[in-house]
């Protein structure tokens, strides 16, 4: 009995963590990861780049290809950081099965990572050299109107194992 009660306590706790990040990257106020065609995530962006219908029409469709990959992942990113709070609520916690999911979660945001890195590659190839240029400035150096390398799923405070668990 005190098992299950731990484990809704889990559930419970984890529901609660996960409803402002799901407001805030699923269907919240800004309607979803990269919300409004943005290039790199930001609607202001696509203003940046100037881009003609065609290359915006192949562009959409290149993130619709992107977030499709990529969603498998994620939501087993989800799920496993989610399992990785429950070792640690445990009574008696098992350091090696810790370490072993900090190792899958860590390889599933490689992957991720790794397949954002070619989303990037894939759209940067419908740019003109012009536009490339500020998509790089605009995209990847976190200058106007975009995120910096290794933004958009990151972890702010409270957001994965040893922070807001005193750890």
């Amino acid at each position: 009995m005190k098992k299950v009660m731990i484990v809704a306590t889990a559930l419970l706790f984890l529901a609660a963590a996960a409803s402002p990040t799901l407001a805030f990257h699923g269907k919240g106020r800004r309607g979803g990861p990269y919300a409004g065609s943005g290039v790199c995530g930001n609607p202001a962006a696509m203003q940046v780049l100037n881009l003609s219908a065609d290359q915006k029409a192949k562009i959409e469709a290149l993130r619709t290809a992107h977030l499709k990959e990529v969603k498998p992942l994620r939501d087993k990113l989800f799920s496993r950081s989610g399992d990785l709070k429950i070792l640690w609520l445990e009574k008696n916690p098992n350091q090696e099965k810790i370490t072993s999911m900090q190792k899958e979660i860590r390889a599933l945001r490689d992957q991720i990572q790794d397949k954002r890195t070619s989303h990037h590659f894939e759209v940067m190839k419908v740019l003109t050299p012009e536009q490339q240029e500020k998509f790089r400035t605009a995209c990847m150096r976190g200058g106007k109107g975009g995120r910096g390398p290794g933004q958009g799923m990151g972890r702010g405070p409270g957001q994965g194992m040893g922070r807001g668990m005193g750890m």
